[in-house]
């Protein structure tokens, strides 16, 4: 992803979460996701899926049983 769609893709995330420490970097070496930051803790990936023409975005997020807990 390039610097461009990497920033529509914050603006995104702030808008839909109403979050304005979320942040989406991009990953070294890899183009075709990025990284999801809470702050400074990573929270995510979001993938870029372009098939067919198709362009969309999946985002993931583990949640580990002993985050639940907090």
């Amino acid at each position: 992803m390039d610097r461009k769609e990497v920033q529509k893709l914050e603006a995104f995330f702030r808008r839909r979460f109403k979050m304005p420490d979320i942040s989406v970097r991009q990953r070294p070496r890899k183009d075709d996701s990025a990284e999801v930051y809470f702050g400074d803790e990573f929270i995510g990936v979001v993938f870029r899926d372009d098939e067919e023409g198709e362009l969309s975005y999946n985002f993931t997020m583990a949640i580990l049983d002993v985050d639940l807990e907090e």
